[in-house]
């Protein structure tokens, strides 16, 4: 009885340790990203998509929509995947190639693309 409590201990103090350094990295995240964004405004690289301008605090909104979206991915896998660290990573590499896809058609000049797509590369890895 004791192996079983200290392996759902050990379990739960693992998934505590992944939500809490997924919530960590989408701070980072959202931190770095905004910053990259509001370097590109400042070095004058237009926001603007289909002529609306992106507020930089929406860079920072999406990364931390999408980033939580990856940590609760992280979570399920860690839990239910025969080999969760392949998954993970094959999995988001996956989803990192399909959202630059409107960064690159956006409707917008190619600086404006390439700042679109820099954050992606910017943002911490776990």
């Amino acid at each position: 009885m004791t192996t079983t409590a200290n392996t759902t201990r050990t379990t739960a103090s693992a998934f505590g340790a992944l939500i809490g350094a997924g919530v960590v990295a989408t701070v980072a995240a959202s931190a770095a990203t905004m910053a990259v964004a509001a370097a590109g405004r400042t070095a004058g690289i237009s926001l603007d998509v289909s002529g609306a301008p992106i507020p930089v605090a929406g860079f920072g909104v999406l990364t931390t929509a999408f980033s939580l979206v990856g940590v609760v991915l992280a979570a399920l896998l860690s839990r239910f995947a025969r080999r969760p660290r392949r998954a993970f990573v094959r999995t988001t590499v996956v989803l990192t190639v399909l959202s630059l896809v409107p960064d690159v058609i956006a409707d917008a000049d190619t600086a404006t693309r390439a700042l679109l797509i820099s954050p992606t590369w910017s943002r911490p890895r776990s």
